[in-house]
């Protein structure tokens, strides 16, 4: 599947990491600065599903480069 993405399709990839780059790091200060148990624990729950998203987006992105070379 990877060898099918266009550059602009890798770009707007890049783009989906740096915003939840942006999320990742916004949710991991404010889950250390609330008073709340489940607040936090929300907040945390975001940091997991956000790492593994970015996991997944570097993946896509680095089989596509390889596929280019």
């Amino acid at each position: 599947m990877t060898q099918y993405l266009g550059l602009h399709e890798t770009l707007e990839l890049h783009e989906l990491l740096t915003f939840k780059n942006l999320c990742l790091t916004k949710a991991f200060t404010m889950s250390g600065l609330v008073q709340d148990a489940q607040l936090k624990t929300i907040l945390l729950n975001d940091v997991d599903s956000g790492r593994r998203f970015i996991t997944q987006i570097q993946q896509l992105i680095t089989e596509r480069d390889e596929s280019h070379e």
